[in-house]
């Protein structure tokens, strides 16, 4: 079909050295997934751990609690638990950066 093609990967990283990456389809628990790194179009490949939802971000590395997520080369927030290489982070397992850590 004209105007249509095939997307190979399943999240995009917006810069190296990022520690998650971002949904552009839902991802299934146990999948061997691939994503772009948008900074240099590198592909990184990661499996799944979780069911991850369209726009949500998945773990690119192992991260210890009280250890800085990383988005845009800047930390978006604190793990508050161990969050393992594949695994969904969301609000269960990330205190955002918005706020004061602590509150």
């Amino acid at each position: 079909m004209e105007g249509w093609f095939i997307v190979s990967h399943k999240f995009l990283v917006h810069n190296v050295g990022d520690s998650v990456g971002v949904a552009i389809e839902d991802i299934e628990a146990g999948e061997q997934i691939q994503g772009v790194i948008l900074e240099d179009d590198s592909v990184v490949s990661v499996e799944s751990r979780d069911f991850i939802p369209l726009g949500h971000k998945i773990a690119l590395v192992d991260l210890d609690e009280n250890s800085k997520v990383i988005e845009y080369r800047v930390p978006i927030g604190v793990a508050t638990k161990k969050i393992y290489k594949g695994s969904y982070v969301h609000t269960h397992n990330l205190k955002t950066a918005r706020w004061k850590y602590g509150e």
